[in-house]
């Protein structure tokens, strides 16, 4: 049975504290009164001046922005707000990426929405009003005409551009789940 985000999110913020020996809200305020604005910024002197690894750095700098306050319902109108007719190619990549197994998670962000397991193998996109972009992990792939690749370094290695609820069809589930078995 797959873990909640809670539950995920709570073992974590554990596991940090079990390695710093200090709590979470310790950590907020060291990157809230560092005058470090940039996220990037105050991930380096987590890592640099307190050990910490990227993952628990990232989190405590979230944290710090209040990113764990936001309702992830909330977070995932927003991204569809003016752009509503959108909304249902959301829903029906979000069904499929439940079908794949139990240990799918489900991670909206501000602006996306990541399907993750081990790793991200999708992340959902409202790039314009009227198009959804699905990124997806499928290294070593191929590009088509509707699986295009990425530049190197991007979040995913290939993007497909969906304009209609109809084209979350066969060939887009098919390379979904491909990617869904690499994570």
């Amino acid at each position: 049975m797959a873990k909640s985000q809670d539950e995920m999110l709570a073992a974590h913020i554990a596991g940090m504290e079990a390695k710093t020996g200090k709590p979470l809200a310790h950590w907020v305020k060291v990157v809230q009164s560092s005058g470090l604005e940039k996220h990037g910024d105050q991930v380096k002197m987590l890592k640099e001046k307190h050990g910490f690894g990227h993952g628990h750095a990232n989190m405590v700098c979230q944290a710090a922005k209040g990113r764990f306050e936001a309702d992830e319902g909330d977070m995932l109108s927003g991204q569809y707000e003016g752009k509503e007719s959108l909304r249902p190619i959301y829903d029906a990549l979000e069904a499929y990426a439940k079908t794949l197994g139990d240990d799918v998670e489900i991670s909206p962000k501000k602006t996306s929405v990541a399907f993750r397991r081990s790793k991200n193998f999708a992340v959902v996109t409202p790039a314009t009003k009227s198009r959804v972009d699905l990124g997806l992990n499928l290294k070593g792939e191929d590009g088509t005409l509707r699986l295009a690749e990425e530049k190197p370094g991007s979040m995913c290695t290939h993007k497909m551009k969906i304009q209609a609820v109809e084209e979350v069809d066969d060939e887009l589930k098919a390379w979904m789940k491909a990617a869904y078995e690499r994570a």
